[in-house]
């Protein structure tokens, strides 16, 4: 028998008595399949991060974590860099990363494959910020993506309690609110051998964005690099057509949509007006100017076995 630590956030969705009972179900299946799993609810904002440090810091070599992209942001971001190897079970919104690699949205059902999965090293993108003039730099992992910009404003102004009840469609509807009133400050996101101007960017290492998007048609979760997808116009009006675009894949054949493949990003505000703020992985994280960049080999997770022999 192996065994393992399973994180969850106990209150999240919108039914956390179900959350509750769909872990422990989830639990009892890994036993069944020859993995006894300590459960370790967190206690708030960004508990998981230190739980699973403490965990990794005491020597657990098998996390596992219940629960969608901003949980499992915290928890690698407790364990990477370093060796310990983590299994994912989705349950939360969008479920990014657990779509790019098919993995069964069902918690119990991805229990029940958890131990046919294999382990495979991965790279993941970090970003360096100061709070404050002068301060020392944050640094934060990401696993999926970072949106500058629209989406960063549209995560700022969404309710928690409206989040919770509605899902995706939170994030379309306040997304639709807030495209009228936000301002699209320009900021410019520098690349190695050039610039490239932006009123809303999107570091991505997963092809989806918003759980099922295809924004980045040509990134590779297995490849050490980003796949960078500026939106320049500053008019509201052009961010529909945007929407549209994106939803029908054909957004990389408009003139004022750029793509391109790096592994450092700088990105800096150029009109100096207000805050540009930033998402990692679906959370509110900072504001501009911020440097994004590849850490390779930072990461070991469980995948299906399909995907851990190289194959697509």
């Amino acid at each position: 028998m192996k065994k393992a630590t399973l994180i969850y956030n106990p209150i999240a969705g919108r039914n956390p008595r179900k959350r509750e009972r769909l872990v422990r179900e989830a639990a009892a299946v890994l036993e069944k399949r020859g993995i006894i799993a300590t459960l370790a609810p967190t206690t708030g904002p960004d508990s998981g991060r230190e739980l699973a440090r403490s965990l990794a810091e005491g020597g657990e070599e098998f996390i596992i974590v219940c629960g969608g992209d901003g949980t499992i942001n915290e928890v690698i971001n407790g364990i990477a860099p370093g060796r310990a190897t983590l299994g994912i079970l989705p349950g939360g919104t969008a479920n990014v990363f657990a779509k790019e690699l098919g993995l069964p949205h069902n918690p119990w059902r991805a229990a029940h494959e958890l131990p046919n999965w294999a382990p495979r090293r991965i790279a993941l993108g970090q970003v360096a910020w100061s709070e404050a003039n002068g301060a020392k730099p944050t640094r934060r992992f990401f696993l999926s993506l970072a949106g500058i910009g629209f989406d960063a404003y549209v995560v700022h102004k969404l309710s928690s309690d409206f989040k919770m009840r509605w899902g995706v469609i939170a994030y379309a509807v306040e997304a639709l609110r807030q495209a009228i009133h936000y301002r699209f400050r320009p900021f410019v996101c520098r690349l190695e051998d050039r610039g490239l101007p932006a009123t809303f960017a999107v570091v991505q290492r997963t092809k989806r964005y918003a759980g099922w998007i295809r924004l980045a048609p040509g990134a590779d979760i297995f490849e050490p690099q980003f796949d960078l997808c500026v939106f320049k116009s500053p008019h509201w009006t052009r961010f529909l057509t945007y929407a549209i675009a994106a939803v029908t894949r054909t957004h990389l054949r408009l003139a004022d949509v750029e793509r391109a493949q790096t592994h450092k990003i700088v990105c800096e505000s150029e009109s100096g007006e207000g805050p540009i703020y930033f998402e990692l992985d679906g959370e509110l994280v900072g504001k501009l100017p911020a440097t994004f960049e590849i850490v390779p080999d930072a990461l070991t997770v469980l995948v299906p076995a399909e995907k851990a022999d190289g194959r697509r």
